[in-house]
């Protein structure tokens, strides 16, 4: 079984991102052979620095590293740097009609933040995510909920091209967590926690232990006392919750039974305590893997990455009658 997964380097990575797909990697990793990959060109899709791409890809592998992905079982790598991946999208564009992009949700709220308008990447952005995932004949991909159509599509597409020029690729299955799919912000439980979003909402992984005990104790909660799970009464603190279950690894109705006749306070300050453990190890792998270091493991992992690529596309020149050499 194969599973590929990525994210975007578009800063620092938060608990969401945790708990929403690196934790099921970690587990994935010791039964499937797993391909990991820093999703650069899907970050230059929407406005950002150039002169901090770099370091938030260095961020983001060491993340990856930190949270337990073995370079020596799972391959890591970023996309740019297997250019396989734009090939592909190219050659999957072509069968992919406009009306399934523009029927995206995650387009029409992303290009609504546009002035003058989105750049065709953000429309295409599904179709290169149906490349990274195809080319490497993927059979799971670990997303969140807000990632499962684009998975939709990736399967769509795959089907379409067996169909037209016979068969090439596997057709994927999107795996979501039972816990922590999409963990919101903490100032705004109905939003999603974003890197780009509300600074206040959003924990890092790398986060202070005083940013940590702040972000917690002003995390907004609801009216009433009861530590109890209900998103649509209670988003507040059911979002602290799941945040609380994700860390704790013990089930929601476990930690309410905990809390019973409690207040927010105190399981707020329960979950600062945890927070605080269970981000330890990358405050202190921060000081510890050099730059030198993860740019070996990430060009270790393209070499692997670009073999398995390179036979997949020329399988797919084959069958669409391309030059194949």
């Amino acid at each position: 079984m194969r599973v590929f997964s990525g994210i975007r380097p578009t800063g620092g990575l938060h608990i969401g991102n945790y708990l929403g797909a690196i934790k099921q990697w970690i587990e994935l990793q010791k039964k499937a052979d797993c391909v990991f990959c820093i999703v650069d060109w899907h970050a230059i899709t929407t406005p950002y620095n150039p002169k901090k791409l770099q370091k938030y890809i260095q961020e983001v592998a060491l993340t990856y590293l930190t949270a337990g992905v073995n370079p020596k079982k799972s391959i890591l790598f970023v996309q740019s740097q297997v250019k396989e991946h734009s090939e592909l999208a190219w050659l999957l564009g072509t069968l992919t009609p406009v009306g399934d992009l523009l029927r995206m949700a995650q387009y029409k709220e992303k290009s609504s933040q546009f002035k003058q308008g989105p750049g065709a990447g953000l429309l295409n952005y599904p179709i290169l995510m149906a490349a990274d995932i195809l080319l490497y004949q993927t059979d799971v991909v670990p997303v969140g909920k807000d990632q499962v159509q684009h998975v939709e599509l990736a399967r769509e597409i795959a089907k379409r091209f067996n169909r037209r020029f016979g068969r090439v690729f596997k057709v994927p299955e999107a795996q979501i967590p039972k816990i922590g799919a999409k963990i919101m912000c903490l100032q705004n439980p109905k939003k999603k926690m974003s890197k780009t979003g509300n600074p206040k909402g959003c924990l890092g992984l790398f986060a202070s232990e005083k940013e940590i005990k702040e972000k917690i104790m002003k995390a907004v909660t609801d009216p009433g006392k009861e530590i109890r799970y209900n998103p649509t009464k209670k988003p507040g603190i059911s979002n602290l919750l799941v945040i609380y279950s994700g860390f704790s690894k013990k089930p929601v109705k476990e930690i309410e039974k905990e809390f019973r006749g409690k207040g927010y306070a105190e399981f707020k300050q329960s979950l600062t305590k945890l927070l605080i453990e269970s981000l330890k190890p990358f405050r202190q792998a921060k000081k510890e893997l050099s730059e030198k270091q993860i740019q070996k493991i990430l060009d270790n992992g393209a070499q692997k990455a670009r073999r398995i690529a390179q036979t997949t596309i020329f399988q797919v020149r084959q069958k669409m009658g391309l030059n194949a050499t």
